[in-house]
């Protein structure tokens, strides 16, 4: 455990907070958290994590500027029918085996198909938080689940334990949003 993680998780858990109560500085955690990351995710040759955390920086930029179109943020929570889950689902499904065949053929990385997998999908949570979707807390609550066992294999304790901490604050996120995205609806 480095400095540098507990910085990186501290920042990692101010965004997480901050985005449950829909606070555009959420974004801003974002970076600087993420910017972190890349370092220590490449020094344990988790590539596409590191690679994902420059993906993290520019969709913070885009929820930055995205939660900043609505004065009144709070009335914008959505929702994605079944249909667009079960071809999100499949897409991440194929994206996952084709990402992690080629990082396992042409890289050393670390399990590369856990690391396909997480950042594959944790692409499309972000962007679906970027986007105020509800469901987005769903994705999150199983990608960090997997996301656990793969940070404790390159012996990141603090960042699995981070990430053991979102389970529970992406639970509490998807009751507050849901709570929220209720009361627009008999609004």
């Amino acid at each position: 455990m480095s400095l540098m993680e507990v910085c990186a998780v501290g920042l990692a858990v101010a965004y997480v907070l901050l985005a449950v109560y829909q606070r555009r500085l959420c974004w801003i955690a974002a970076i600087a958290s993420a910017a972190l990351y890349i370092v220590i995710f490449w020094q344990v040759q988790l590539y596409l994590e590191a690679a994902l955390q420059v993906i993290y920086i520019a969709m913070a930029i885009y929820g930055w500027f995205a939660w900043s179109r609505t004065p009144d943020a709070v009335e914008t929570i959505r929702t994605w029918p079944l249909r667009h889950h079960l071809v999100a689902c499949l897409l991440l499904f194929t994206l996952s085996i084709a990402t992690g065949a080629a990082m396992s053929e042409f890289t050393d990385a670390a399990s590369p198909f856990v690391d396909a997998a997480t950042t594959m999908s944790a692409l499309l949570a972000t962007w679906m938080v970027a986007n105020k979707l509800l469901e987005n807390w769903l994705y999150w609550i199983a990608i960090d689940i997997a996301s656990v066992g793969l940070y404790l294999s390159r012996d990141l304790k603090l960042t699995a334990i981070l990430f053991a901490g979102y389970v529970v604050l992406a639970g509490w996120g998807y009751l507050t949003w849901r709570k929220q995205w209720t009361k627009q609806l008999s609004a």
